[in-house]
C-alpha cells in the first residue's frame, strides 16, 4: 500500500468523512473520476471517464481479477449532456472534484477547445488543479484505456509522470486548467499543452499483459508541445523546440544537454538551475525583444577524451552548451513565427514596455509577431565536475 494512488484514495475518504461533507453512505454512492477524455464522433462530443475502484486499489493483493479502474463512455451535443447521459450506465454518481488528468484528442483540439472547457471552468464541484494534455495519433479514449505498471490508477501515472518529466527533462510542460484559460484569453500570449501518445502495441495496452510483463508491450509517453492560436491547435514543437520553449518561458528546472567533444565522442551536461528574463521595447514603431538566460550546470557524463582540469576546457564546454541552448531557443522562435502564434508571451513584454504602441498593435499581433526582432543571450556556468575531475577514459592504456 505504498502507492501514491492508495494514499490519495485513503486521504480522500478521510477528508470527506471527517469534514462532514459526506456520510459514509453518501461516499459509497460516489464514483471518483480520476481522468476525462474528450473525442469527437459523428459531430458529437464523445466523453470517456476513468473511475477508480477503491477496493481493487487499496487491496494489497487483488483477488477479484477486476481492473483497478473502470471506463465509462457517452455521446452528446454538449459535454454536460454526455455526462448526464452517462448515468444510464454508471452505478454511482460521478464525482469530479479529484480529477487528475484531462485528455483532449488532436481532432477536438484542432476544432477548438473553448466550448469543451466552459463546463469545467463553471461547475463549482470541479477544481482546476488537474493537468491538460493532447493525445497524438490516437483517441483520448484509447489513451485512458492503457493499463499502467507501477501505478494501479493510470491517471495517477499520467499526473506524476508529467510532473517528473517537466522537472527533470524539459520538453514537457504541466499546464493546469486555470493557467490554460488565462492563456486563452490573454492578449500577447497563446496557449500550449503537452502531447501524449501510446508507445508500442496499442492492442496489448488494454489487457492485463501490459502490467504483468517485465517489459510492458505498451506505454504512455509524453511527446512534444501543442501550439494553439486562440483556442485551436495549429501545430507542434518537436523535442529540441520544446526544450527551447522551456528555456524562453523560464520553465527550465533541470535537463540534459548533449554536446560533441572536440576530438570526437559525446558529453552530457546536467542543467541544475536556470533563470530567464524577457525585456521588450519599441524602436521607431518596430517592436524588439531581448531574452537573457542565466544557467548553472554540472558535468554529468564524459564519453570522450577531454581534460577537465584545464580552465580552457571548462570555458569551451560552457560556450558549447550555450550554443546548443541558443540553437534550441532559436528553433522554437522560428517554429512559433511560422505558426504565427506567440506562445512565449513576447507580446505581453511589449505591452509592459510601451502600452501606447500595444493598444494599436494588439489586434494584429499574430501578423506582427513573425517579423519581431528577438535577441537571445545565454550565459552558462559549469559549477561541478562530479566525484572525479579528469575522466578515467584518459588513463586507459592502449
Amino acid at each position: 500500500m505504498r502507492r501514491p494512488a492508495v494514499l490519495f484514495l485513503v486521504f480522500l475518504a478521510l477528508l470527506l468523512l471527517t469534514t462532514g461533507c459526506w456520510s459514509r453512505r453518501e461516499l459509497n454512492d460516489l464514483a471518483i473520476v480520476t481522468a476525462i477524455g474528450v473525442d469527437k464522433i459523428d459531430n458529437k462530443v464523445h466523453l470517456s471517464v476513468q473511475v477508480a475502484d477503491p477496493g481493487e486499489v487499496a487491496a494489497q493483493k487483488a483477488t477479484s481479477g477486476r481492473a483497478p479502474v473502470t471506463m465509462y463512455h457517452a455521446k452528446g451535443d454538449t459535454v454536460f449532456e454526455a455526462i448526464r447521459r452517462m448515468t444510464t450506465v454508471t452505478p454511482r454518481k460521478l464525482y469530479f472534484s479529484h480529477l487528475r488528468i484531462f485528455v483532449i484528442s488532436e481532432e477536438v483540439a484542432r476544432d477548438g477547445i473553448g466550448k469543451i472547457l466552459d463546463l469545467f471552468s463553471r461547475d463549482h464541484e470541479i477544481r482546476t488543479d488537474f493537468y491538460m494534455v493532447v493525445s497524438k495519433g490516437s483517441s483520448a479514449k484509447d489513451v485512458l484505456s492503457v493499463l499502467t505498471p507501477l501505478e494501479k490508477i493510470p491517471a495517477t501515472k499520467l499526473y506524476t509522470s508529467l510532473e517528473v518529466s517537466e522537472k527533470a527533462w524539459a520538453p514537457t510542460v504541466s499546464i493546469q486548467l486555470d493557467e490554460l484559460l488565462t492563456d486563452l484569453v490573454s492578449e500577447g500570449k497563446q496557449a500550449v499543452m503537452t502531447g501524449i501518445r501510446i508507445q508500442g502495441d496499442r492492442q496489448a495496452s488494454k489487457g492485463r499483459q501490459n502490467i504483468e510483463a517485465i517489459d510492458p508491450p505498451s506505454n504512455l509517453q509524453y511527446e512534444g508541445i501543442a501550439v494553439f492560436r486562440k483556442d485551436k491547435l495549429i501545430g507542434w514543437l518537436n523535442e529540441d523546440e520544446s526544450k527551447g520553449f522551456s528555456d524562453l518561458t523560464d520553465r527550465l528546472n533541470s535537463s540534459v544537454i548533449e554536446i560533441a567533444c572536440p576530438k570526437g565522442g559525446k558529453m552530457g551536461v546536467e542543467i541544475i538551475r536556470s533563470e530567464t528574463k524577457v525585456k521588450g521595447k519599441v524602436s521607431g514603431e518596430k517592436p524588439e525583444v531581448e531574452v537573457s538566460v542565466h544557467t548553472e550546470a554540472n558535468v554529468a557524463d564524459v564519453e570522450c577524451e577531454v581534460d577537465l582540469t584545464k580552465t580552457k576546457s571548462i570555458y569551451d564546454l560552457e560556450k558549447r552548451v550555450e550554443q546548443v541552448m541558443k540553437n534550441n531557443a532559436e528553433r522554437a522562435v522560428s517554429k512559433a513565427k511560422q505558426l504565427q502564434s506567440d506562445v512565449f508571451g513576447f507580446g505581453q513584454s511589449i505591452h509592459r514596455s510601451d502600452p501606447k504602441y500595444w493598444k494599436k498593435a494588439k489586434k494584429d499581433w499574430n501578423k506582427i509577431f513573425p517579423d519581431l526582432a528577438v535577441k537571445i543571450n545565454v550565459d552558462v556556468k559549469i559549477r561541478r565536475l562530479g566525484t572525479i575531475s579528469d575522466s578515467f577514459l584518459n588513463k586507459i592504456k592502449e
